[in-house]
């Protein structure tokens, strides 16, 4: 059995970051981990090919090789992945299609023409999809009804399908699932609330592999909430660090995680021993009233500033999720947001407009209010919300787009990203030894180049760059590296903050002459 397995393409979004992948010759932020690790639960006597396409298109050879096309995608992918459906049916190929966007809504992959639909995880659902090839279906839907599975079974992914040179960063997974309840995340609908772990020494034969095969720069764990079981965490932190000893640091480390890390000094001490040196914290808002409305009270406990302060003084570079069009908001919320932001100094702070996704609680209640626009979601920052909020969406996205502009605006951006080394640069790291220092090469020389010329030569941020940089030199040496790689986000962003602003401009536009339209007709 030949098998090509087909990763759809994201559309330019937030993290997309092309403009700074390019300064480095890479073509995508992460490799699709899912692929991978189901090309190793499947019979290990079929044939594999995989064809990221944020990295490349698919050749005729490999189309013409295929017997059989598997493919899995976020909601963001949609587009693609229907695309992909319908053209390798047209090519006469069986398809099967899974992950979080086939799982919420089956409908649109089968009505798009796929053979197989292989739902929820593939611990449980791929030996349904295996005995049913072995005697000859020609399709079917495979679902777990429930049932969450073990994955300390779950085998170590086929990272040798993968094209490394492609990725800015490398992915495992660690755990599945969360402790808490928000009510517009669809983590817990898709993988429960009980947080399930692999054991610590699974875990480190995926980083061993990594190892053989030659990888040597930043790995994303990529669970939704890397601290949801702390003590399971702690318990492989333990066993991580003599593994990174012994092997010389040969990665660094970011993950996700909830904003109660910064209650655990113990776990962030261990988690930067270990070379972590970021976390995405889904702060949302600084507004408590709607934090308490969607039940994120994990965030209402203590001072937000003070959790971000903590963990960047840790050592920890601070990411941040950030949500607007909460019901019952006030007026501002964006300026609140931007406020909350530089006030804590969060270089890389990820804003999007509210969006209802499928099976989610939040869901569920706008559907039984009567207030849902649209039964599918669009998870992407140019993207207006699917419901109908508690004030006029017009000023909610009004207030977006400034947010968003001035967030990143390029000099307010560079001072933040300043202004969080100086504080990284009170942290206390680990004595990793001359064997972490990056070898130079030419690529990297020209993506230093370049950011030093168009930032501290070409645009008004030439005095305050060169500052920066003589201030770091100064006081935080051996964050400079790092802190020059946040500094080339905004080579994405000065794009992207346009692309926000035109979409969601027109979007309303038309939204409002929608609504003119429909009073004309009442009247009439």
């Amino acid at each position: 059995m030949n098998v090509l397995l087909l990763y759809p393409r994201f559309p330019k979004s937030f993290w997309s970051f092309e403009k700074t992948l390019a300064l480095l010759d890479r073509k995508a932020m992460l490799p699709p981990l899912g692929l991978v690790t189901v090309a190793a639960m499947l019979p290990q006597e079929w044939e594999f090919k995989l064809v990221d396409r944020n990295v490349r298109d698919t050749t005729e050879a490999e189309w013409a090789w295929a017997d059989l096309v598997i493919l899995s995608a976020m909601i963001v992918q949609k587009e693609d992945l229907l695309a992909l459906i319908r053209e390798a049916k047209q090519r006469g190929k069986q398809v099967a299609v899974g992950g979080p966007y086939p799982t919420a809504l089956p409908d649109d992959a089968k009505l798009a023409g796929a053979d197989f639909l292989i739902l929820d995880e593939g611990e449980i659902t791929l030996p349904l999809f295996i005995a049913a090839i072995a005697q000859g279906d020609r399709s079917g839907t495979f679902r777990s009804d429930g049932v969450k599975p073990d994955v300390t079974m779950t085998p170590v992914p086929r990272f040798d399908l993968l094209e490394f040179d492609a990725y800015a960063e490398m992915s495992v997974q660690f755990s599945r699932g969360c402790p808490f309840q928000c009510e517009f995340c669809d983590i817990i609908v898709l993988y429960g609330r009980k947080p399930r772990t692999k054991a610590p020494g699974q875990l480190l034969a995926e980083l061993d592999r990594l190892y053989e095969l030659g990888w040597r720069r930043s790995i994303f764990m990529v669970d939704d909430n890397f601290i949801g079981n702390k003590r399971n965490v702690k318990l492989f932190l333990k066993e991580l660090h003599p593994w990174m000893v012994a092997h010389e640091y040969p990665f660094s480390f970011a993950t996700e995680a909830s904003v109660d890390l910064a209650q655990d000094q113990e776990l962030m001490d261990a988690m930067v021993l270990c070379n972590f040196g970021a976390v995405f914290l889904g702060i949302e808002t600084p507004d408590e009233e709607s934090l308490a409305l969607t039940q994120k009270y994990q965030n209402t406990r203590d001072s937000l500033t003070d959790a971000v302060n903590a963990i960047t003084r840790t050592g920890l570079r601070v990411m941040a999720g950030f949500i607007i069009g909460f019901d019952g908001e006030k007026a501002g919320a964006g300026a609140r947001i931007v406020k909350f932001v530089e006030q804590t100094a969060i270089p890389t702070a990820l804003f999007s407009m509210l969006q209802a996704l499928p099976d989610t609680a939040l869901w569920h209640r706008l559907e039984k209010e009567g207030r849902l626009r649209s039964k599918s979601a669009n998870i992407n920052q140019t993207t207006l919300m699917n419901y109908v909020p508690t004030r006029p969406l017009e000023d909610i996205a009004q207030e977006y787009v400034e947010a968003f502009w001035e967030l990143y605006d390029p000099e307010k951006f560079l001072d933040r990203a300043y202004r969080h080394y100086r504080l990284l640069g009170e942290a206390t790291y680990p004595n990793k030894g001359r064997s972490t220092r990056k070898n130079v090469n030419w690529v990297m020389v020209r993506a230093l180049l370049t950011i030093c010329w168009r930032q501290g030569l070409v645009r008004k941020t030439r005095w305050q760059f060169w500052r920066n940089l003589a201030s770091l030199y100064r006081h935080n040496p051996g964050g400079i590296s790092s802190y020059l790689a946040v500094c080339a986000q905004i080579e994405h962003f000065v794009e992207y903050r346009q692309i926000v602003r035109d979409e969601i401009e027109a979007q309303v536009a038309e939204f409002l002459q929608g609504e003119a339209q429909r009073k004309v007709e009442a009247i009439v």
